[in-house]
């Protein structure tokens, strides 16, 4: 579903099958030209790969969904229509949605699900967003078929800070099981270890002639020479960070998740889920057939995945079909020096246009370890044991607090003062300190709390929220996911964050803009951002695996004096609990 940048702010009736549809505005002189855009349906498609038919969740039928395209700060409507066989929700990840939680997305923490058979219209705000976004469902593992891009072009009457290129086209990395995603996430819980292994990465849907019955299931991308092509790159994939390259070809970055950023020119990328690069290729090279490819970065010790690569083409204009294809040589799966060179080095473009507005007061401090924990197995375990250490069940936390969703959504809960759903003790610093990183752990540290707790801070608070990697059970990295903002990254390092040493090497100038940071293996991040956006806003990890045990906690922004400072009214047809 492309929504043109003209949308009109209204909606007609259909009067036979009762859908709302959008009515799309054209520069033409004769006023509505263009067709009606419907609004989206979830629903089941039947799709063939690796030599098997199943059937998966799509929205409008579509693997990866439709691109959204918007300007810059433009308000949409989004009809969802629930026509699959389990609950949904979608969430619009990067948007910030000034005011406006209600439609944010996350299951039981801005709104109750979408069952089967029913909708939801969802006001999408984008304000200071520009760039690649993207959407995806957000309960369960559903969004491991139903996501798309999305992009946010500059306003009208503005420019890209860059020559406009040639072309665009998105680029969606992604995971396929071979069984049925529900399947997958049950035996999971069930056993208490790792998930089963993906069956094939894929780019824009299609896992690339490398994998078994896929000679014809590839993604193509047909270019001219000597030109300028900009690629929106996202990682929708579920459990693994991606090197991504192309052949005998170098990729500009130019943005980082909806901001723009400094040029950064390499061989090669590295993109976390949750993650979005645009990346400019020039294509000045021999005319032929080069592959695009990724494989996954792995940085925990004893971590099962598949280690395996998925390929695209980019065809030259009139080169041979069946000539020699080259593979980009991407670094080896356990190449951290390659990854973090990378991730560390992009900056803000932090231009008069652009500006870079980093808070350098702080009024609230935060150090949040993110852990991999244990916990036990429990009656309705195996009878055998837990397949986690010993016998045990794998579990992650926050500070100790591994998160339990509730039954009704924390944003209901807050706004109506619905008692006993959540908590607000959400800790400024583990309740615990220790080694993080060393080697050896006492084992009654592995344990964690498990509860649905809540940060409140007051409307116009700075924050610095400081990840520390511990090596509970295994250290690995965690991309860290915030709604509803986007944060500075001012800075990284190895081992335990040092207040007194580690924050006069933060960049305070350009850091570059983000809603996801990666956390290197035992060490840490720091992220600075303003709350200026009341509401209800979830931070957790986006490896599916880690949220499901329970790395995620919640800000909840309490509203300001002033009457734009304040969360909006919510929706009639909130989805009933």
């Amino acid at each position: 579903m492309s929504i043109d940048c003209y949308l009109l702010q209204a909606m007609v009736e259909d009067p036979i099958h009762k859908i709302l549809t959008y009515i799309t505005m054209s520069q033409s002189p004769f006023g509505f030209l263009g067709p009606p855009k419907k609004a989206i349906k979830v629903k089941e498609a039947s799709y063939s790969k690796l030599c098997e038919t199943k059937n998966i969740l799509t929205v409008n039928g579509k693997f990866p969904g439709p691109t959204l395209k918007v300007h810059k700060g433009e308000t949409i409507i989004v009809d969802v229509y629930n026509r699959g066989n389990q609950n949904i929700t979608i969430h619009w990840h990067g948007v910030k949605q000034p005011r406006n939680p209600w439609t944010d997305g996350p299951a039981y923490i801005t709104q109750c699900p979408i069952k089967p058979g029913s909708q939801f219209s969802q006001k999408v705000i984008f304000s200071k967003e520009e760039g690649t976004l993207w959407w995806h469902a957000h309960n369960d593992w559903s969004r491991a078929t139903v996501h798309g891009a999305i992009i946010v072009y500059p306003s009208p009457e503005t420019s890209y800070p860059y020559t406009k290129p040639y072309a665009e086209v998105p680029i969606i990395l992604g995971e396929w099981w071979k069984e049925d995603m529900m399947k997958v996430l049950g035996d999971f819980i069930a056993s208490g270890g790792e998930p089963a292994n993906s069956s094939a990465y894929m780019i824009n849907g299609r896992p690339g002639d490398l994998y078994p019955c896929s000679k014809d299931d590839m993604f193509t991308m047909e270019v001219k020479s000597n030109k300028t092509y900009l690629l929106r790159l996202v990682n929708a994939g579920m459990n693994e960070i991606m090197f991504y390259g192309i052949a005998g070809h170098n990729l500009t970055v130019v943005g980082t998740d909806g901001s723009y950023s400094k040029p950064l020119t390499r061989a090669h990328v590295a993109i976390s889920p949750g993650q979005t690069l645009d990346c400019l290729l020039l294509t000045d090279q021999t005319p032929g057939s080069y592959y695009m490819a990724a494989r996954p970065y792995v940085t925990g010790f004893g971590v099962n995945f598949d280690n395996s690569t998925t390929v695209g083409l980019v065809r030259y204009s009139g080169a041979a079909t069946n000539g020699p294809r080259r593979l980009p040589t991407l670094p080896d799966f356990n190449d951290t020096t390659a990854a973090q060179n990378f991730s560390f080095s992009i900056r803000s473009l932090n231009s008069k246009d652009h500006p870079c507005a980093v808070p350098l007061e702080i009024s609230e401090r935060i150090l949040s370890t993110v852990s991999v924990n244990t916990r036990p197995c429990g009656p309705d375990g195996p009878a055998a044991g837990c397949a986690g250490p010993n016998g045990t069940r794998l579990a992650a936390s926050m500070n100790n607090i591994s998160f339990v969703a509730p039954r009704v959504d924390v944003l209901e809960a807050y706004f109506y003062r619905v008692p006993g759903v959540f908590g607000s003790g959400f800790p400024r610093a583990p309740p615990l300190e220790f080694n993080y990183t060393a080697d050896v752990q006492p084992v009654e540290l592995l344990v964690p709390w498990r509860g649905t707790e809540a940060r409140l801070v007051r409307y116009g608070t700075n924050i610095e929220m400081v990840f520390q990697g511990t090596s509970l059970v295994s250290g690995i990295d965690h991309p860290m996911h915030l709604h509803g903002f986007t944060f500075f990254a001012v800075g990284w390092g190895l081992g335990n964050f040092d207040a007194a040493r580690d924050p006069s090497n933060y960049n305070l100038m350009d850091p570059q803009q983000r809603n996801t940071i990666i956390v290197p293996r035992n060490g840490w991040a720091a992220i600075r951002f303003q709350a200026d956006n009341p509401g209800v806003w979830f931070m957790h990890c986006h490896f599916e695996r880690h949220m499901t045990w329970g790395m995620e906690m919640v800000f909840i922004v309490e509203s300001g004096s002033g009457p734009t400072e304040r969360v909006m009214p919510p929706p009639q047809d909130m989805p009933p609990c």
